[in-house]
């Protein structure tokens, strides 16, 4: 992903609202499981990682990215913001 095309991403987050959170238990298979759902209906998903998680934002970002087998747009404080695209039919069209 280019410089560019996290930038329009992050654009297009500024507007939604976290779907999700994580809390104190951090990444469980729970968790994994629910988003890899959200994904089905959504290719941009906003993650809040409550006060209680022990582990840093961005160590979370990067395993559900790896689990959910989607990328990491942005980490701003508590906040996550990943990108998977659909595999027929994207909504959100990345500018080149």
């Amino acid at each position: 992903m280019t410089s560019k095309q996290r930038a329009y991403l992050k654009g297009l987050a500024m507007n939604l609202e976290p779907v999700f959170q994580i809390g104190k238990s951090s990444v469980t298979p729970e968790n994994v499981d629910a988003i890899t759902e959200v994904f089905n209906t959504h290719e941009l998903v906003k993650i809040a990682v409550l006060k209680n998680c022990i582990d840093e934002p961005k160590e979370i970002a990067n395993v559900m990215a790896e689990r959910t087998r989607s990328q990491v747009v942005q980490v701003i404080g508590k906040k996550i913001v990943l990108y998977k695209p659909f595999k027929n039919n994207p909504k959100i069209v990345l500018p080149k």
